[in-house]
């Protein structure tokens, strides 16, 4: 017992002596923090009288001291805006002309797995799934088979569903092609609408749907254009439905050239967080107002299969343009 307590404290001994031998004042690693007390200044650089070298300073913290050069107040452009989005999970079923589609406010990579939940607990059988196309193939009754396409929306952090019928051909029980794919959406819309806000899981394999976007930003001769990949009746729907959103006053409108005349002003915006008290008529705001003079012009330019929209300033400054045409964006959908 006496050897094992005398080996005990040995041990402790040569433990702590180590200690002081790797980090003390004389052990291989020093401590630094104090080492800044023994620095010195050295003298200033001395160059030759007729060295070519020229040495420039920027004072990036200047004193704001009146009538001194460099030492004013600098315009600084600020960043520019970053477009958002609502962070809510609405699904909608939309149509325009023939086309339906169901609108969801989640990532595709979600909105997968529960599409595809739906048809695997239905009386469909699910024939084929690729989800890094977003492509599945459903069996239906009487030798059916429909096309399922899930893509990315318009708008950050949406979904797009589009149903066809990829083969067989419906008889006279059924109705008509229209009538039965808005059935069979508007039963998924129940679906998803019953589950988008619970469901909390993603898939893995669908995750490149979520860089599909189809909506791209860029600058253009100092001029912000919102690039859609939508053909133009799409695009215009979506316009229009974003101004009407917004309350965003239209003065006139020429389908025809693209264009919407507007007008629109940041200030307003905060009169509208009290709408539901009637201190405004929203509904007369967002009809024809040909007898206010526009501030902004919307322009829609078909490129390919794809649609420009920007915002020229009649009136008012670009930075107001800049202020609108981030407000259409946020509102597309």
């Amino acid at each position: 017992m006496i050897l094992k307590n005398t080996f005990h404290a040995l041990m402790l001994m040569i433990i702590c002596s180590s200690c002081s031998f790797i980090s003390g004042p004389e052990g291989l690693f020093p401590e630094t923090k104090n080492n800044f007390f023994n620095e010195q200044l050295l003298s200033d650089l001395e160059l030759p009288a007729d060295s070519a070298l020229e040495l420039n300073t920027d004072d990036h913290y200047p004193a704001f001291i009146k009538d001194i050069p460099g030492a004013e107040v600098q315009n600084i452009p600020s960043p520019r805006q970053i477009f958002s989005s609502s962070q809510s999970q609405e699904v909608q079923l939309r149509r325009l002309g023939e086309l339906m589609w169901i609108y969801v406010e989640t990532l595709p990579s979600t909105s997968w797995p529960i599409a595809k939940n739906y048809f695997e607990a239905s009386e469909m059988n699910v024939l084929s799934a690729d989800p890094e196309a977003g492509i599945m193939t459903i069996a239906y009754p009487k030798d059916l088979v429909i096309k399922v396409a899930i893509e990315h929306g318009i708008k950050e952090s949406s979904t797009e569903i589009f149903l066809s019928i990829d083969s067989g051909s419906l008889d006279s029980g059924q109705g008509k092609e229209t009538a039965f794919i808005q059935n069979q959406l508007e039963q998924l819309v129940e679906y998803f609408a019953s589950s988008v806000s619970s469901f909390s899981g993603t898939s893995l394999a669908a995750q490149n749907l979520n860089d599909r976007k189809k909506t791209k930003i860029y600058n253009l001769n100092d001029r912000t254009v919102i690039e859609l990949s939508l053909g133009f009746d799409r695009a215009w729907s979506a316009v229009s439905r974003a101004l009407t959103e917004g309350n965003i006053v239209t003065n006139d409108l020429n389908r025809d050239e693209g264009i919407f005349l507007v007008s629109y002003s940041e200030e307003s915006e905060g009169t509208r967080w009290f709408s539901f008290l009637n201190f405004s008529n929203d509904d007369k705001q967002s009809e024809l107002n040909l007898k206010s003079q526009a501030e902004f012009k919307i322009v829609l330019e078909k490129k390919e299969e794809k649609t420009n929209i920007y915002v020229e300033s009649l009136e008012a400054s670009s930075k107001s343009a800049e202020a609108l045409i981030s407000k259409i964006n946020e509102l597309l959908s």
